[in-house]
């Protein structure tokens, strides 16, 4: 059984560090979305594509009030309870599975 204990804990680590890295993509995003940057450059184009398609749903079904787009902080916060509660269900079941 300590292979699928494994498997759990390499399954955790690996979606912990993807849900971070894509945490630290949407604040970047939205950083960005503050100064308006050149939408030709490659690294603002690749930063858009990766978190529009993610975004766009969401706003759309809260709307932007007063101008501001609260949209980053609920996709933070959905990223949040990932790790709090789907990736810490995976090291806990490998834990158990010793």
């Amino acid at each position: 059984m300590f292979i699928f204990s494994n498997l759990f804990d390499a399954v955790g680590h690996i979606l912990n560090t993807l849900l971070t890295i894509y945490m630290w993509i949407i604040i970047i995003s939205a950083l960005l979305s503050w100064v308006n940057p050149d939408p030709y450059n490659p690294i603002v184009r690749f930063l858009y594509s990766v978190t529009e398609p993610v975004l766009r749903p969401i706003r759309r079904r809260l709307g932007i009030s007063m101008g501001i787009d609260f949209s980053p902080m609920i996709v933070i916060l959905i990223i949040m309870f990932i790790k709090y509660f789907l990736v810490a269900s995976l090291f806990d079941m490998g834990a158990r599975m010793r």
